[in-house]
């Protein structure tokens, strides 16, 4: 026995904010929780968690890696890395890569680069058209029964605006229980925009990203898989429209999901007056009426998760003037602070509902059958630990992720996550990487 493959006791650690328990884990499954515990399995390595939360392992539905073809932003290792610093164990990476994730082989061959760094469970994510050019469907089906078994599927970074396209798609992944994960953004509406529509971008000479842009699309989108009766995901929503349109397709009875970004919880367009690139995304920040109508929406469960739309980027594309800037943040680091700053904190939500939008939810929406589970006796031990009580300044250079383009550098925040378990093994230990030994599997 290795100490990658130990035996773990992790003691006094509070399950979603209830009362302190051990947990012990053996062959990456919890084998025992309380009482029992310490006698469920020999020779364990200890971890105290004392004063510290236990969830279940965290669940990105929305992570840009880069690789292939961006590698000077990120990698697949850096990415995973980042994400279980972060405290999650599983990632779905999306599709605008170079080439694009729109063939089984190029799908797979993220799946194999996270297979080797073993940091989270990689899950492709396959594009929706062809080289994201919005004309002619992907290779949908052999995505689907790759070894990568893909159910997610977006152009994200683009959106799928062609009606007919978006109908096709929604009627083809309906046979095997895939679901379209839209980048709701009318681009007719939004040729050249920089930041949200309103009276402060008039002021700052930067062209205007109306919030019918996004709403527009959201609409249609429910409309059409209300009426193909097929499943649909909408990405990093952001206005207080767009909240109200999904609560109203949750009301019709459409399948549909929403997520929002850790950043439209927090941020607002006020920032984009410093001018810095920073602050530059997609889609952008928007008024502070809306970040608190994502709030609500997060809070009463029309949103149903979180995801971070990680988007890394390298530094020349970020230091540099507004309009040149890329758009995208970092936020896998930093994703659940942001929550305990805005929702914990503030009393919107428990740990129970942080387990729900950053783990189980986004787990089923992605179809990932050993990810998201409850913290209970035989669940695959997926696991973060979080010190929800330490504040820390957020410091760019310091992140694991390759890229220093957070835009929250500088602020502090609440919470830092301790320990990260994949499978029962230790990715994360004293809030820092595990890095394995040199001839493991975990490299």
């Amino acid at each position: 026995m290795t100490e990658q493959t130990r035996d773990i006791l992790i003691t006094g650690a509070s399950l979603l904010g209830g009362e302190p328990s051990d947990i012990a884990l053996s062959a990456g499954t919890i084998v025992a929780i309380g009482a029992d515990a310490r006698n469920a399995v020999r020779d364990p390595r200890i971890i105290d968690a004392e004063g510290l939360i236990a969830l279940p392992g965290l669940v990105d539905i929305h992570t840009h890696l880069r690789q292939p073809g961006g590698e000077d932003a990120e990698t697949v290792f850096t990415g995973t890395r980042a994400a279980a610093v972060g405290g999650y164990t599983a990632v779905h990476a999306m599709a605008n890569t170079t080439p694009t994730q729109d063939t089984a082989a190029i799908v797979d061959q993220v799946l194999r680069l996270g297979e080797e760094a073993d940091w989270v469970e990689v899950r492709p994510v396959g594009a929706v058209t062809k080289g994201l050019e919005g004309k002619q469907l992907a290779s949908l089906g052999s995505m689907a029964r790759s070894r990568s078994k893909v159910r997610v599927f977006s152009d994200d970074g683009k959106c799928v605006s062609d009606p007919v396209l978006m109908r096709r798609a929604l009627e083809y992944v309906k046979g095997f229980g895939g679901v379209i994960a839209q980048h709701s953004q009318d681009p007719a509406l939004t040729e050249g925009a920089q930041m949200n529509e309103s009276t402060l971008s008039g002021e700052l000479g930067l062209a205007g990203w109306p919030a019918v842009a996004e709403e527009a699309i959201i609409a249609r989108d429910i409309l059409l898989a209300k009426h193909v009766g097929s499943r649909l995901h909408v990405c990093h929503l952001s206005t207080a429209g767009s909240v109200d349109l999904v609560r109203w397709g949750k009301a019709q009875g459409v399948d549909i999901t929403a997520e929002a970004t850790p950043h439209h919880l927090l941020l607002t367009e006020q920032l984009a007056a410093t001018y810095d690139p920073l602050y530059k995304v997609n889609p952008p920040l928007r008024r502070a009426e809306d970040v608190e109508a994502v709030r609500e929406g997060l809070a009463d469960g029309t949103i149903d998760c979180i995801g971070t739309d990680h988007a890394p980027h390298p530094l020349e594309m970020k230091d540099c003037e507004w309009q040149a800037g890329a758009f995208g943040m970092t936020g896998l680091e930093t994703a659940l602070s942001v929550l305990i700053e805005t929702m914990v904190s503030t009393g919107r939500m428990t740990w129970r509902d942080i387990a729900r939008a950053m783990s189980s939810a986004p787990a089923r929406i992605g179809r990932l059958s050993d990810q998201g589970c409850e913290l209970e006796v035989g669940a695959p031990a997926n696991i973060t630990v979080v010190d929800p009580e330490v504040r820390r300044t957020v410091d760019a250079s310091a992140q694991w992720t390759s890229s220093t383009n957070t835009p929250y550098a500088g602020m502090e925040l609440p919470g830092q996550v301790m320990a990260t378990f994949l499978h029962g093994r230790p990715t994360v230990l004293d809030g820092a990487p595990v890095e394995a030994p040199v001839g493991s599997a975990h490299v």
